[in-house]
């Protein structure tokens, strides 16, 4: 459980202000294991906190991906949905059912990295590799979780 001290290191660290804005709107998003829309995020927290707007949601998500406190995501139906995870992992878009779940697989990542590096691309320098996989959840039960 992520306690509000917690959640103002985060930030601290980020060299971000702390503002009773990024403090709720970092809390619910990390509540969210769902990878949120910033309305999504905007209809969880409005209640409480009348007084944050939509474009304050949308802009404060995006300074916490631009100080690499979340991720982006992105799914086939365009929309940008966010993830608090910034370990490196994948993902799996369930178009069926609009679920994206992680997808932990290290040995997948090497080989991308090491397909990549022979490739010599020239003039760019390779971050991160986040491969999103398109599926179809078939059976009700099927579970994945995989690490």
């Amino acid at each position: 459980m992520v306690t509000l001290t917690d959640i103002k290191d985060k930030l601290t660290e980020a060299n971000l202000k702390i503002t009773h804005q990024r403090l709720v709107i970092y809390e619910a998003l990390l509540k969210c294991m769902n990878h949120p829309t910033a309305e999504y995020i905007y209809d969880k927290i409005k209640e409480d906190n009348p007084s944050v707007s939509l474009g304050t949601v949308h802009k404060t998500l995006d300074k916490f991906v631009e100080v690499d406190l979340a991720k982006k995501v992105l799914s086939t139906d365009h929309l940008k949905r966010f993830d608090a995870n910034i370990s490196k992992h994948n993902h799996i878009y369930l178009e069926n059912s609009k679920e994206i779940i992680d997808y932990h697989d290290e040995e997948l990542q090497q080989i991308i990295l090491d397909y990549l590096k022979k490739k010599k691309l020239n003039n760019i320098k390779i971050k991160d590799v986040q491969l999103q996989i398109n599926a179809d959840k078939i059976d009700k039960k099927l579970s994945v979780s995989i690490k």
